[in-house]
Protein backbone atom coordinates (compact mmCIF):
# COMPACT_ATOMS: atom_id res chain seq x y z
CA UNK A 1 0.00 0.00 0.00
CA UNK A 2 0.87 3.84 -0.07
CA UNK A 3 1.30 5.25 3.44
CA UNK A 4 1.20 9.14 3.44
CA UNK A 5 3.16 10.30 6.79
CA UNK A 6 3.02 13.57 7.94
CA UNK A 7 6.24 14.61 9.57
CA UNK A 8 6.76 17.66 12.05
CA UNK A 9 6.69 21.04 10.02
CA UNK A 10 9.58 22.54 12.97
CA UNK A 11 9.26 20.64 16.61
CA UNK A 12 10.55 17.12 16.17
CA UNK A 13 8.44 16.54 19.66
CA UNK A 14 5.25 16.74 17.12
CA UNK A 15 6.51 13.14 15.55
CA UNK A 16 4.09 10.85 16.84
CA UNK A 17 4.71 7.24 17.92
CA UNK A 18 2.97 5.12 14.70
CA UNK A 19 4.93 7.98 12.61
CA UNK A 20 8.49 6.36 14.85
CA UNK A 21 6.95 3.28 14.18
CA UNK A 22 6.44 2.89 10.41
CA UNK A 23 9.87 4.35 9.59
CA UNK A 24 11.60 2.18 11.91
CA UNK A 25 10.06 -1.02 9.77
CA UNK A 26 9.97 0.75 6.37
CA UNK A 27 12.08 -0.72 3.42
CA UNK A 28 11.03 2.56 0.89
CA UNK A 29 10.24 5.99 1.14
CA UNK A 30 9.39 8.08 -1.22
CA UNK A 31 10.94 11.38 -0.03
CA UNK A 32 10.53 15.22 -1.51
CA UNK A 33 14.14 15.50 -0.64
CA UNK A 34 16.25 12.65 0.26
CA UNK A 35 18.90 14.61 2.20
CA UNK A 36 15.91 16.02 4.59
CA UNK A 37 14.28 12.62 5.22
CA UNK A 38 17.92 11.31 6.03
CA UNK A 39 18.50 14.27 8.50
CA UNK A 40 14.51 13.41 10.16
CA UNK A 41 15.83 9.91 10.33
CA UNK A 42 19.02 10.86 12.51
CA UNK A 43 17.18 13.21 14.11
CA UNK A 44 14.78 10.59 15.28
CA UNK A 45 17.22 8.50 16.11
CA UNK A 46 15.68 5.75 13.95
CA UNK A 47 18.36 2.94 13.02
CA UNK A 48 16.71 1.79 10.25
CA UNK A 49 17.73 2.91 6.27
CA UNK A 50 15.16 2.04 4.00
CA UNK A 51 15.81 2.61 0.10
CA UNK A 52 14.97 6.26 -0.44
CA UNK A 53 13.16 7.26 -3.73
CA UNK A 54 13.08 10.71 -4.45
CA UNK A 55 9.70 12.06 -5.65
CA UNK A 56 9.35 15.87 -5.91
CA UNK A 57 7.04 18.61 -8.07
CA UNK A 58 9.47 17.56 -11.15
CA UNK A 59 9.95 14.16 -11.60
CA UNK A 60 5.93 13.03 -10.03
CA UNK A 61 4.43 12.54 -13.05
CA UNK A 62 6.95 10.06 -14.50
CA UNK A 63 7.64 8.48 -10.93
CA UNK A 64 3.93 7.70 -9.85
CA UNK A 65 3.22 4.64 -12.42
CA UNK A 66 6.65 3.03 -11.39
CA UNK A 67 5.96 3.89 -7.87
CA UNK A 68 2.33 3.04 -7.38
CA UNK A 69 3.36 -0.28 -8.88
CA UNK A 70 5.94 -1.11 -6.85
CA UNK A 71 3.12 -0.81 -3.93
CA UNK A 72 0.93 -3.65 -4.98
CA UNK A 73 3.43 -5.71 -3.68
CA UNK A 74 4.75 -3.84 -0.77
CA UNK A 75 4.29 -0.71 1.51
CA UNK A 76 5.66 2.46 0.56
CA UNK A 77 5.75 5.07 2.70
CA UNK A 78 5.76 8.72 1.20
CA UNK A 79 6.94 11.99 3.27
CA UNK A 80 6.80 15.66 2.07
CA UNK A 81 9.93 17.83 3.95
CA UNK A 82 7.57 18.37 6.30
CA UNK A 83 3.37 18.34 7.26
CA UNK A 84 1.29 16.29 5.23
CA UNK A 85 2.30 14.86 1.68
CA UNK A 86 0.10 15.96 -1.00
CA UNK A 87 -0.56 19.41 0.58
CA UNK A 88 0.90 21.41 -1.11
CA UNK A 89 3.38 19.17 -1.72
CA UNK A 90 4.20 16.27 -3.92
CA UNK A 91 1.89 13.35 -3.15
CA UNK A 92 -1.45 13.79 -5.17
CA UNK A 93 0.37 12.58 -8.33
CA UNK A 94 1.05 9.15 -6.93
CA UNK A 95 -2.25 9.32 -4.95
CA UNK A 96 -4.26 9.19 -7.73
CA UNK A 97 -2.14 6.84 -9.94
CA UNK A 98 -2.35 4.44 -6.61
CA UNK A 99 -6.29 4.81 -7.07
CA UNK A 100 -6.13 3.99 -10.69
CA UNK A 101 -4.20 1.07 -10.24
CA UNK A 102 -6.38 0.04 -7.47
CA UNK A 103 -3.33 0.07 -4.99
CA UNK A 104 -4.48 0.78 -1.49
CA UNK A 105 -3.75 4.46 0.16
CA UNK A 106 -3.92 5.40 3.91
CA UNK A 107 -1.93 7.88 5.83
CA UNK A 108 -0.69 8.67 9.23
CA UNK A 109 -2.12 11.51 10.33
CA UNK A 110 -0.05 14.50 12.01
CA UNK A 111 0.77 18.13 11.97
CA UNK A 112 -0.53 20.32 9.97
CA UNK A 113 0.82 23.97 9.04
CA UNK A 114 -2.53 24.77 7.26
CA UNK A 115 -5.46 23.59 10.14
CA UNK A 116 -2.66 25.07 13.21
CA UNK A 117 -2.65 28.20 11.43
CA UNK A 118 -6.48 28.54 10.95
CA UNK A 119 -7.13 27.44 14.60
CA UNK A 120 -5.01 29.96 16.04
CA UNK A 121 -5.97 32.45 13.70
CA UNK A 122 -8.95 33.87 15.71
CA UNK A 123 -10.88 34.13 12.49
CA UNK A 124 -14.37 32.19 12.04
CA UNK A 125 -12.77 27.94 11.44
CA UNK A 126 -16.33 26.73 10.18
CA UNK A 127 -16.01 26.86 6.79
CA UNK A 128 -12.35 27.73 4.71
CA UNK A 129 -10.94 26.96 2.01
CA UNK A 130 -7.02 26.54 1.23
CA UNK A 131 -5.42 28.55 -1.61
CA UNK A 132 -1.68 27.24 -1.16
CA UNK A 133 1.39 29.58 -2.87
CA UNK A 134 -0.38 32.77 -4.36
CA UNK A 135 0.99 33.15 -7.73
CA UNK A 136 4.87 34.63 -8.02
CA UNK A 137 4.09 37.27 -11.00
CA UNK A 138 2.12 40.47 -9.12
CA UNK A 139 -0.17 40.41 -12.09
CA UNK A 140 -1.19 36.98 -11.96
CA UNK A 141 -1.25 37.32 -8.21
CA UNK A 142 -3.43 40.19 -8.14
CA UNK A 143 -5.76 38.81 -10.70
CA UNK A 144 -6.21 35.86 -8.59
CA UNK A 145 -6.74 37.68 -5.06
CA UNK A 146 -9.39 39.57 -7.39
CA UNK A 147 -11.04 36.66 -8.22
CA UNK A 148 -11.42 36.00 -4.09
CA UNK A 149 -13.03 38.97 -3.25
CA UNK A 150 -16.00 37.65 -2.63
CA UNK A 151 -15.58 34.44 -1.05
CA UNK A 152 -17.25 34.74 2.01
CA UNK A 153 -14.59 31.78 4.04
CA UNK A 154 -12.00 31.79 5.52
CA UNK A 155 -8.97 31.64 3.47
CA UNK A 156 -5.72 30.37 4.31
CA UNK A 157 -2.28 30.99 2.18
CA UNK A 158 1.36 29.73 1.97
CA UNK A 159 3.66 32.43 1.16
CA UNK A 160 7.37 32.98 1.07
CA UNK A 161 8.89 35.55 3.50
CA UNK A 162 10.56 37.58 0.39
CA UNK A 163 7.04 38.09 -1.32
CA UNK A 164 5.21 38.63 2.09
CA UNK A 165 4.78 42.33 1.95
CA UNK A 166 4.01 42.58 -2.08
CA UNK A 167 0.86 39.76 -1.16
CA UNK A 168 -0.37 41.79 1.67
CA UNK A 169 -0.30 44.93 -0.36
CA UNK A 170 -2.01 43.42 -2.76
CA UNK A 171 -4.76 41.79 -0.17
CA UNK A 172 -5.06 45.22 0.92
CA UNK A 173 -6.35 46.20 -2.63
CA UNK A 174 -8.29 43.33 -3.16
CA UNK A 175 -10.31 42.78 0.11
CA UNK A 176 -10.50 46.41 1.55
CA UNK A 177 -8.87 47.93 4.52
CA UNK A 178 -11.31 46.10 7.26
CA UNK A 179 -10.43 42.44 6.53
CA UNK A 180 -8.69 40.82 9.88
CA UNK A 181 -5.76 38.74 8.19
CA UNK A 182 -3.10 36.79 10.71
CA UNK A 183 0.03 36.23 9.33
CA UNK A 184 1.18 32.79 10.70
CA UNK A 185 5.07 32.48 11.27
CA UNK A 186 7.57 29.46 12.31
CA UNK A 187 4.96 27.18 13.65
CA UNK A 188 6.11 24.56 16.27
CA UNK A 189 9.04 26.44 16.10
CA UNK A 190 11.24 28.24 18.49
CA UNK A 191 10.13 31.96 17.08
CA UNK A 192 6.97 31.41 16.24
CA UNK A 193 5.09 34.56 16.08
CA UNK A 194 1.25 35.00 15.39
CA UNK A 195 0.44 38.72 13.98
CA UNK A 196 -3.06 40.63 13.61
CA UNK A 197 -4.17 43.17 12.13
CA UNK A 198 -5.52 45.10 8.71
CA UNK A 199 -3.22 44.34 5.62
CA UNK A 200 -2.12 47.83 6.01
CA UNK A 201 -1.06 47.37 9.78
CA UNK A 202 0.54 44.20 8.69
CA UNK A 203 2.93 45.85 5.25
CA UNK A 204 4.08 48.17 7.99
CA UNK A 205 4.94 45.29 10.46
CA UNK A 206 6.40 43.26 7.59
CA UNK A 207 8.22 46.10 6.34
CA UNK A 208 11.28 46.19 8.80
CA UNK A 209 12.03 41.93 7.43
CA UNK A 210 10.67 39.06 8.33
CA UNK A 211 11.98 35.72 8.28
CA UNK A 212 10.48 31.65 8.68
CA UNK A 213 7.77 29.75 7.15
CA UNK A 214 4.82 31.79 6.77
CA UNK A 215 1.08 31.20 6.53
CA UNK A 216 -1.82 34.07 5.87
CA UNK A 217 -4.82 33.41 7.01
CA UNK A 218 -7.90 35.84 6.17
CA UNK A 219 -10.82 36.77 7.14
CA UNK A 220 -14.15 35.92 4.49
CA UNK A 221 -16.08 38.46 2.83
CA UNK A 222 -19.46 39.79 4.82
CA UNK A 223 -22.37 38.61 2.89
CA UNK A 224 -23.53 41.02 0.36
CA UNK A 225 -26.88 42.96 1.87
CA UNK A 226 -28.91 42.47 -1.25
CA UNK A 227 -33.33 42.09 -1.82
CA UNK A 228 -34.23 38.67 -2.67
CA UNK A 229 -35.64 40.40 -5.86
CA UNK A 230 -32.32 41.78 -6.51
CA UNK A 231 -31.26 38.86 -6.10
CA UNK A 232 -33.02 36.93 -8.73
CA UNK A 233 -32.70 39.63 -10.77
CA UNK A 234 -28.98 38.75 -10.96
CA UNK A 235 -29.50 35.43 -11.85
CA UNK A 236 -31.65 35.89 -14.74
CA UNK A 237 -29.14 38.39 -15.82
CA UNK A 238 -26.51 35.56 -15.78
CA UNK A 239 -28.81 33.02 -17.40
CA UNK A 240 -29.47 35.84 -20.00
CA UNK A 241 -25.72 35.46 -20.52
CA UNK A 242 -25.65 31.84 -21.20
CA UNK A 243 -25.30 30.35 -17.80
CA UNK A 244 -27.50 27.01 -16.66
CA UNK A 245 -29.84 28.04 -13.96
CA UNK A 246 -28.81 25.89 -11.26
CA UNK A 247 -24.61 27.23 -11.86
CA UNK A 248 -26.05 31.06 -11.99
CA UNK A 249 -28.07 30.04 -8.70
CA UNK A 250 -25.03 29.10 -7.04
CA UNK A 251 -23.11 32.28 -7.93
CA UNK A 252 -24.80 34.42 -6.59
CA UNK A 253 -25.84 32.69 -3.30
CA UNK A 254 -21.82 32.41 -2.89
CA UNK A 255 -21.78 36.09 -2.99
CA UNK A 256 -24.78 37.17 -1.09
CA UNK A 257 -25.47 34.32 1.54
CA UNK A 258 -29.00 33.73 0.58
CA UNK A 259 -29.81 30.25 -0.19
CA UNK A 260 -29.17 28.90 -3.60
CA UNK A 261 -32.25 26.54 -3.50
CA UNK A 262 -34.67 29.25 -2.93
CA UNK A 263 -33.34 30.86 -5.14
CA UNK A 264 -33.78 28.39 -7.98
CA UNK A 265 -36.92 28.33 -6.65
CA UNK A 266 -37.79 31.78 -7.32
CA UNK A 267 -36.22 32.31 -10.50
CA UNK A 268 -38.31 28.94 -11.34
CA UNK A 269 -41.41 31.01 -10.55
CA UNK A 270 -40.72 34.11 -12.00
CA UNK A 271 -40.42 32.31 -15.19
CA UNK A 272 -44.25 31.89 -14.87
Amino acid sequence: MIILAATPIGNLGDASRRLIEVLENAEIVAAEDTRTTAHLLRALQIENRPRLIALHDHNEKHKAAELAALAADQDIVVVSDAGMPAVSDPGYGLVAEAVAQGVTVTAIPGPSAVLMALAISGLPTDRFTFEGFLPRKPGDRRTALKKLATEQRTMIFFESAARLTSSLTDMGTAFGETRRIAVCRELTKFYEEVRRGTASELVEWAANGVKGEIVVVVEGAAPVAISAEDAVAQVQALVGSGMRLKEACAEVAAATGLSSRDLYQQALAARN
